[in-house]
């Protein structure tokens, strides 16, 4: 008689795509993967206009979302074949503080007629960097009060995280802010969708909130000193509150007929989508990184240690596994800037040689900047093309290459913008270890680990640490995947623990990437000459950035 297996999907999403995959529960085999493209990617302008967003905005149409979750996990059910019964959970994540405002009825606002062209009343993405102002303004107070919980947030609120884009929308579009009967991550709104359960998982709130387990969220007194609208946010603030690895709710009926599954199949609570992704690699313990690398880095550190550390995006204790406390910090541009230069830089013979041989342009260049040595092209970058997020926590820098020539080649400036990013890491790896947390382990996962194994050299090289790979293309979605089997429990066939779960299904990739001594060395020397730069252009040195992109280098030139 064949064996009936039991099995999970993980849906996440990215910054232009959803994903989804079939995982099986008892082995963490990936039987089945999925990928929606968003139609309308990042917006330009309002909806039904020709007016422009400004540059620094990233606002999504949230309809893009719910077809993903649609296409995707009905994809992976036609493809694996399973059962419906034999699909025991599904997980959830995305990227984050990416949210929007919801009518008393559960709706998006910006699907109203009263709110449909407002722009705050869209799905804000995580990448949006309007609420710069406002992030500042709340740092500032909280240093005046001295707040506690800026301890925990490495000393400086982030434009990214939800609570400065509150600010924004409370202060440019108040009318929204008191239509909104609740504001929602994305990945939550997703769970609503499927289970009719509205909940609010607190590993968003403890990162993009300012909330933490022994002090809840920044008092009245603070929120009403930002601005006296905010008084009321926890009142929109609504949902259940659960933790990672809880079972959210169950599968409606008409969720159920639509994807092809079973009424009362067990949904995880949502995560973020870099948290989800530490149980793709295998990590069940403190004292272990691992670098989410894709259109950004997200980097998360377990440790059994509360410490303070310098522009980290949060430390939150039980976000990720249970009982240690989970660091974040990243950077906002990886993929994306090494895809600015191409769409932008590169010279037409370089397109046709890629062209004529069958390869990307991005292999091409790979191939031409493995042959330089570290050094070689007298260049240094500093990769803030979309500001910095750990550890300067500052959305108004930009980037720099230095030491351009007559006869710099675009392989040379290639390599150059792959050891910047590198060299940031770097930057975040001593804050870390300057505030007593040290990763003892390193891994890696994302489209880019298994897309550009010179950068990967690179960064072991630059690092000086080995880094262990994850077997996995889809890591945050596998991550999902695992805390479905959780979610769905022992009895259904999946797990009663998180650490459980991530040592039956988590899995180490076979390609690893040891340090090269000699490289170790030169770029030892080519990061202190990149030190320098970070510190005066990124630290109070010199306020050029800041000031050039207040005479309008930031408009937007498409």
């Amino acid at each position: 008689m064949m064996k009936s297996y039991k099995y999970v999907i993980g849906l996440d999403y990215g910054t232009l795509s959803g994903r989804a995959v079939m995982v099986r529960a008892g082995s963490g085999e990936v039987i089945a993967e999925s990928v929606y493209p968003y139609p309308h990617e990042i917006l330009h302008t309002i909806p039904g206009t020709e007016e422009k967003l400004p540059a620094d905005y990233a606002l999504q149409e949230v309809d893009d979302y719910v077809e993903a979750m649609y296409h995707t996990i009905r994809d992976v059910v036609e493809q694996s074949g399973c059962r419906p019964e034999d699909v025991i959970g599904i997980g959830i994540d995305a990227t984050s503080s990416t949210f929007l405002p919801l009518s008393e009825d559960v709706k998006p606002l910006c699907k109203t007629e009263a709110f449909g062209q407002n722009p705050h009343a869209l799905l804000k993405l995580w990448k949006h960097h309007g609420a710069q102002k406002e992030a500042d303004r709340i740092t500032a107070l909280a240093d005046e009060r001295k707040e506690k919980f800026m301890a925990r947030c490495g000393g400086k609120v982030n434009a990214e995280w939800m609570l400065p884009k509150l600010l924004e929308i409370a202060e440019k579009a108040p009318e929204v802010y008191e239509a909104a009967d609740n504001f929602m991550e994305v990945s939550d709104f997703l769970v609503y969708l499927l289970t009719g359960e509205v909940t609010r998982c607190m590993c968003h709130a403890g990162y993009k909130l300012l909330w933490n387990e022994e002090d809840g969220y920044p008092s009245a007194n603070f929120l009403g000193a930002l601005n006296p609208r905010l008084v009321s946010l926890k009142e929109k603030l609504k949902g259940r509150e659960v933790q990672v690895g809880e079972c959210a709710g169950r599968l409606t009926e008409e969720m159920a007929d639509k994807l092809g599954l079973k009424a009362g199949t067990a949904v995880a609570a949502s995560l973020i989508d870099a948290h989800v992704a530490v149980p793709c690699a295998g990590i069940d313990g403190p004292d272990k990184a691992l670098m989410i690398l894709g259109t950004s880095c997200c980097m998360l550190l377990c440790s059994e240690k509360l410490s303070y550390v310098q522009g980290i995006s949060g430390c939150v204790k039980n976000a990720v596994l249970p009982g240690l406390y989970a660091y974040e910090a990243g950077q906002s541009a990886v993929g994306d800037y090494f895809d600015w230069f191409v769409k932008n830089c590169v010279p037409g013979r370089y397109e046709r040689e890629a062209k004529e041989r069958g390869i990307s342009v991005h292999e091409l260049l790979s191939e031409k900047a493995a042959r330089l040595v570290p050094g070689e092209s007298g260049l240094v970058a500093l990769d803030w093309w979309n500001g910095n997020r750990s550890y300067l926590a500052d959305a108004n820098l930009s980037g720099m290459i230095l030491g351009l020539t007559l006869k710099t080649k675009p392989e040379e400036i290639y390599r150059t913008l792959l050891e910047s990013t590198a060299f940031g890491m770097r930057a975040i790896f001593e804050a870390f270890e300057k505030g007593g947390v040290y990763a003892k382990e390193l891994y890696a996962c994302g489209g880019i680990v298994r897309k550009n194994p010179l950068m990967m050299q690179i960064y072991a090289d630059i690092l000086g640490k080995t880094i262990f790979t994850s077997q996995t293309d889809q890591g945050s979605a596998f991550g999902a995947s695992v805390y479905a089997a959780v979610a769905a429990g022992a009895e259904a066939g999946g797990y009663d623990s998180i650490p459980e779960a991530v040592r039956a299904m988590g899995k180490v990739g076979e390609e690893r990437y040891e340090p090269i001594p000699e490289n170790v060395e030169a770029y030892h020397r080519l990061y202190k000459e990149y030190k320098i730069l970070h510190d005066y252009f990124g630290a109070g040195g010199n306020e050029v950035m800041h000031r050039l992109k207040m005479q309008g280098g930031e408009e937007d030139r498409d």
